[in-house]
């Protein structure tokens, strides 16, 4: 019972410090709006806000796992330099102009330190595995999907001072850093996989793993660009029945349930997938964020309350499946390339996201907000079919105890 009790309340502060060090990596999109009207940012830099993040993000993990940081610096005190550095390089936005050629730098160098702290959190939470795998995953991404949220939440607050987003997003993150000295490791603590690049091919030779990648990928197409525009969609479309400024302060809180009810789509589905299989979980909320993407644009100036509706079970199903794409990796590669096929796969995901993110803003100006988030839908269902072929697959068996 008390190494239950233990378990939980290590897992809980876990949580709290991935919640508060997430929201660095949506400050600067939160605030999009308020920029876009006060300087006049292109639709390039206003994309620059998220994708520097993601390219960040992907240089530091790809460096993390091949230079081993890992195993060479204890997990707290890696988490904890990574959120220093992070909110140190957020805060530097507020001394010089969001149109500035360094604020792309400084979101960059925000990317780079988020690979010290969500992977890094994944890896701490597994060491208190035991036949929860798919949930304590759940559980990191829900914390990442409330933190990525946040912003949009501190925005609300701040009135129409974007610089207040900034400053609680750098303080939060400082608070993790500390917070996070308070967890415990569990038993199952070892030194992480090593990252092996001579094995990079496996991920595509192995054809189960391939198809959990392509499910994976699906997934990621659609994720970060509606996280990093539906702010704005928001905005666009409540301006159609609301006077200005009501509608710039419904579409902030509107964006932050969108996203914050992710947290709950991931805890919900990681228990479940340990019960019921990944690729029925997966299959199920790719089926239904797809359609919301291809359905989303026609509510477009219609009722605040029917589109936020369509908006909030977007959200819910968008992220849920999530952290079912890394357990099934994990269960279905050899033990001694685990690592370097998390690696390559979190890797190419956020390279991906780039794509999308910055052709989201070109597509509005060509189709328009009705038409603008269909093409996501591309994404998720060519995932459908990944997870339907893997479902089919004789590895199948390996998933969450032998549930498909």
């Amino acid at each position: 019972m008390e190494k239950t009790s233990g378990k939980w309340l290590s897992l809980s502060i876990l949580a709290l410090c991935q919640v508060s060090a997430m929201a660095l990596w949506f400050s600067a999109s939160a605030v999009l709006p308020s920029l876009i009207e006060e300087y006049s940012l292109s639709s390039f830099q206003q994309a620059l806000f998220t994708s520097t993040v993601q390219i960040g993000f992907v240089v530091g993990s790809l460096s993390s796992a091949i230079l081993g940081l890992a195993d060479r610096l204890p997990p707290k005190l890696l988490f904890l330099g990574s959120a220093l550095v992070a909110a140190t390089a957020n805060a530097a936005l507020l001394v010089i102009e969001p149109t500035d050629p360094a604020v792309p730098v400084f979101r960059f160098i925000t990317g780079v330190c988020m690979a010290g702290i969500y992977p890094i959190g994944m890896r701490m939470a597994a060491t208190w595995a035991k036949g929860d795998m798919g949930l304590l995953v759940g559980i990191l991404v829900g914390a990442l999907t409330l933190g990525s949220a946040s912003p949009h939440l501190f925005n609300a607050i701040g009135g129409i001072d974007w610089r207040f987003t900034i400053v609680a997003a750098s303080g939060f993150a400082v608070l993790s850093g500390f917070g996070i000295l308070l967890f415990q490791m569990g038993p199952n603590y070892t030194k992480a996989p090593r990252f092996h690049p001579e094995q990079i091919l496996f991920a595509w030779k192995i054809k189960s793993v391939r198809l959990a990648n392509l499910g994976y990928l699906g997934h990621m197409w659609e994720l970060y660009a509606m996280w990093a525009w539906i702010g704005l969609f928001l905005t666009a479309s409540f301006s159609q029945t609301m006077a200005p400024t009501e509608a710039n302060e419904t579409a902030k809180l509107a964006t932050f349930a969108t996203m914050a009810i992710g947290a709950i789509g991931c805890l919900g589905a990681g228990y479940l997938a340990d019960r019921m299989g990944r690729t029925t979980l997966t299959i199920a909320s790719m089926l239904i964020s797809g359609t919301c993407a291809l359905t989303v644009g026609f509510l477009f100036g219609a009722s605040p309350w029917l589109l936020t509706t369509l908006c909030l079970i977007w959200g819910l199903t968008i992220i849920s499946d999530s952290a079912q794409f890394s357990a099934s990796v994990a269960e279905l590669a050899k033990p001694e390339i685990v690592g370097t096929m998390l690696t390559l796969q979190t890797s190419i995901g956020f390279t991906l996201t780039l794509i999308t993110i910055h052709l989201m803003p070109y597509g509005v100006d060509l189709l328009g907000w009705k038409y603008a988030f269909a093409p996501l839908a591309i994404g998720p269902f060519l995932g459908v079919w990944a997870m339907l072929k893997l479902r089919q697959h004789p590895d199948a068996i390996k998933l969450a105890g032998g549930k498909k």
